[in-house]
């Protein structure tokens, strides 16, 4: 019961920030729409939607939902009560795999890993299990897993699938946007937060991977396809993993990503496909070099 809260917290905020740039009268989508971008079931969904019904957010009638005042920080959970089980052993897991000096092939076990970590053997079992599809590692038998490495052919394959499925989902974000409503209002309102970081002091320019993960989060929700949602999430993870801490040039790398961003939505905007993709695969190549740059490499 305590993770189904926890979860049902999380989506709370996750809704809170999607509706954070909508004007009040905004439609939302259905909640089969929903329910596919945030990754959740559709009766918690209507679960969330209930609690934000009844804290004057929107009116719910039938299918329709409609925003009725902006949220405010007192709508939202506090982050340590909607933080995932996955996340307590996510980074600290990557930290011990991609920095430390671990070979291909070295056997893990579940029971160090949760006596490490400092979480239950069922927390590490299903991380694991949802972590292996992305091939840092891999099950044998007896509750043993195998680390294969981060190498470069890892990252040459992540990079591929990861161009396959924004450039695929650009399709869908143009299509949106060209419709208006509530896609193109959060791209409006995400490219203005973006213009404020980039006018703003050098330091601000440190928080840019969580504006950055946002950015592509939205892109990869336009495919309206759960499977490329997922898959994205977890690059994101390994991909912000290294921008926190290859510190190199941090704040030049995050400027030139933002004014990258900035290109792309503004032709998405203007309903310039064309550009739009020499804009994103620009800024892909900048993801990959960056991350290709940061790493010392396992063999593979």
């Amino acid at each position: 019961m305590a993770r189904d809260r926890n979860l049902f917290k999380m989506l709370v905020n996750r809704l809170l920030d999607r509706l954070a740039g909508l004007p009040p009268g905004a439609e939302l989508g259905s909640e089969g729409e929903l329910a596919t971008e945030l990754q959740a079931s559709r009766t918690t969904i209507r679960a969330v939607l209930a609690h934000l019904a009844e804290a004057g957010l929107l009116s719910w009638e039938g299918r329709r939902k409609v925003l009725l005042r902006p949220p405010c920080p007192a709508d939202r959970f506090d982050e340590g009560e909607t933080r995932p089980r996955q996340e307590l052993v996510e980074e600290p897991f990557l930290t011990w795999v991609l920095q430390g000096d671990l070979p291909p092939g070295m056997l893990l076990h579940e029971s160090d890993l949760a006596r490490r970590f400092g979480v239950s053997l069922a927390t590490v079992r299903e991380f694991l299990i949802r972590f292996e599809p992305f091939g840092l590692i891999e099950k044998q038998p007896n509750r043993h897993w195998v680390l294969k490495g981060f190498t470069r052919d890892f990252a040459e394959e992540m990079f591929a699938v990861r161009k396959m499925f924004e450039c695929h989902a650009l399709s869908g974000l143009l299509a949106e946007v060209a419709r208006g409503g509530m896609l193109r209002a959060e791209l409006e309102a995400l490219r203005a937060e973006h213009e404020t970081m980039a006018a703003g002091p050098e330091a601000g320019l440190a928080a840019f991977p969580a504006l950055d993960a946002r950015f592509h989060r939205l892109l990869c929700r336009a495919a309206r396809n759960r499977f490329i949602l997922d898959f994205s999430r977890t690059i994101s993870i390994i991909v912000h993993f290294h921008y926190r801490w290859n510190k190199r040039d941090e704040l030049r790398r995050n400027r030139a990503a933002l004014a990258e961003h900035l290109e792309i939505m503004a032709a998405v905007l203007e309903g310039d496909a064309g550009a739009a993709r020499a804009a994103l695969e620009a800024h892909l190549a900048t993801a990959y070099r960056t991350l290709m740059d940061s790493v010392t490499w396992a063999e593979a």
